[in-house]
């Protein structure tokens, strides 16, 4: 695809993407795909996915307590069990607001492992990363941000959202619908949103403005970026999904590239 030359073009020292058709197929890729990068927070729809493999073996519930008060494992997954960003303190009860928070998965991470008796990375690794054969990813510390993986990997990643063999499809249609629906709360990198709609452990574009994805991308478009220059959607009116991962924090210069980039892969796709 030509679309995805564009990533030359970004001011990074490394990039590479890809693109995922519904079908599995890959539609094209660019640059160092079996590249390991950091994935800073798109490390959460890997970790949420394998919350969501305990909870279809019965290991845990998703409306069991977990975390702060009243919040449940359903909660942390949507970000609205009111703990703070990055500090396991209450800032207001479950349900409210949309408040994203690294510690609300860092709970979500223990509580997986107190309820399966199994360390989290190593139940990621059981759970999503062997059956997919993403054999290049791990995770070395925390589930809301300390994961690496490739281009490579993260193509079976997006295969595995549209086309689920890990998950009941009903589940992934749930993880991929708003939760808890209305509320307001900030998009990190992109300001206050009203509302601010998520699903499980995945981000739902519907409306929002600014946004990273593209502008022509449907409001069914889910997926998450990271603050190491990462991201991938999943856009189910286009039948694809791409994933591009850098090695340049998130700054402006993601803020300019990313939304052309996504438009000109639709476009593409479109003529395909």
């Amino acid at each position: 695809m030509e679309s995805l030359e564009i990533i030359e073009s970004w001011p990074v020292p490394t990039a590479a993407a890809a693109v995922v058709r519904a079908d599995g197929s890959l539609a094209g890729a660019h640059g160092p795909v079996d590249h390991r990068f950091p994935l800073a927070s798109v490390t959460k729809p890997l970790a949420a996915y394998a919350v969501l493999v305990a909870y279809e073996e019965g290991a845990l519930e998703l409306d069991e307590p977990a975390g702060p008060e009243g919040s449940t494992v359903r909660h942390l997954l949507a970000h609205t069990s009111g703990l703070a960003f990055d500090e396991h303190r209450v800032m207001g009860p479950p349900g409210q607001r949309r408040l994203y928070s690294n510690a609300g998965f860092e709970v979500l991470g223990d509580h997986l492992a107190k309820a399966t008796g199994i360390p989290f990375a190593e139940y990621l690794h059981q759970a999503v990363f062997e059956p997919l054969g993403m054999a290049s990813s791990g995770l070395r510390g925390s589930p809301a941000k300390d994961g690496v993986s490739t281009v490579s990997d993260l193509a079976r990643f997006v295969a595995e959202l549209q086309a689920p063999r890990l998950l009941d499809v009903l589940t992934v249609a749930e993880a991929t619908s708003v939760v808890h629906g209305g509320l307001k709360g900030v998009l990190p990198g992109y300001g206050h949103q009203s509302p601010n709609d998520w699903g499980l452990g995945l981000e739902i574009r519907d409306g929002k403005s600014p946004h990273w994805t593209g502008l022509t991308s449907s409001p069914r478009t889910f997926g998450h970026f990271g603050q190491s220059g990462t991201f991938l959607w999943v856009d189910p009116d286009a039948r694809a999904a791409c994933v591009a991962l850098t090695d340049r924090a998130f700054g402006p210069w993601a803020v300019e590239a990313w939304t052309p980039f996504t438009d000109a892969v639709l476009a593409e796709l479109r003529t395909a």
